[in-house]
């Protein structure tokens, strides 16, 4: 199955759909949204990206992101993938969004507007070992403390998104 995102203008009206790897080449701005789950105690669940991803594989990133699909909402699609990666299901809450660009070592670019969604879930996650290779709950002091000390094993669009959570 082909997938595709949703074409954005700055203010995040939609302006089409283009397959999600040619958007990726072509550094088009589509929709995203990014997920912190947080347990009881305060900790966020952090996951891995699987060493298949084609790109920012490996690296530690936020709970769960993704993009909708052309006619699907936004917080629709963030509870589809929140379980199909992390097997929560849980209530999320719209927090903020940001727009950001990065350029890949592969010469693919996110070009992104980035809708943050929050939820509260303290069980063990299910991980799709497609998605994700590992996961930690982690309070935000120690990982922001992380984060500065070896901000390379972080994605950028985690190092962005959790200073629009603080």
């Amino acid at each position: 199955m082909i997938e595709e995102v949703i074409l954005v203008d700055e203010f995040d009206n939609s302006i089409g759909a283009m397959e999600k790897l040619e958007a990726h080449q072509k550094g088009a701005l589509h929709r995203a949204f990014s997920i912190f789950v947080f347990n009881k105690q305060g900790e966020l669940l952090i996951q891995r990206r699987a060493l298949n991803k084609y790109h920012s594989a490996g690296l530690w990133s936020n709970t769960c992101c993704s993009h909708p699909r052309p006619n699907e909402k936004t917080l629709d699609a963030a509870k589809r993938r929140l379980k199909e990666e992390m097997g929560i299901e849980t209530e999320l809450i719209y927090k903020s969004h940001f727009i950001y660009k990065a350029k890949f070592e592969n010469n693919l670019t996110e070009f992104e507007y980035d809708h943050i969604f929050t939820g509260i879930y303290s069980k063990l996650p299910e991980i799709n070992p497609e998605e994700a290779d590992d996961f930690d709950w982690i309070s935000i002091t120690d990982l922001k403390e992380k984060i500065k000390i070896n901000p390379e094993i972080f994605t950028v669009w985690f190092k962005i998104a959790i200073e629009k959570l603080s």
